[in-house]
C-alpha cells in the first residue's frame, strides 16, 4: 500500500488556498462559491467552476503529461 501525503493550508482564509503534496506544490485562488484558479509547481494551471446539480466544468493547461 502506498504512503500519500497532502496538507491544505488557508493563507488568506477563504480566498488563497496553499495545497502541498508527495511531488508538488499548488496555490488555488478563489472563493468558496464562484471560479477557481490553481497553479501548480508542476505548470499545470486549472481553471474550475462547480455548476449547479453536482456538474462541473474543469479546463487543465500545461503539467506533466
Amino acid at each position: 500500500m502506498p504512503i500519500t501525503f497532502r496538507k491544505s493550508l488557508w493563507l488568506i482564509p477563504g480566498f488563497v488556498r496553499l495545497n502541498i503534496n508527495r511531488k508538488s506544490w499548488s496555490l488555488t485562488f478563489g472563493f468558496k462559491v464562484g471560479p477557481h484558479y490553481t497553479w501548480s509547481s508542476t505548470g499545470r494551471r486549472t481553471l474550475s467552476q462547480d455548476l449547479p446539480g453536482g456538474a462541473g466544468y474543469r479546463r487543465v493547461r500545461g503539467g506533466r503529461r
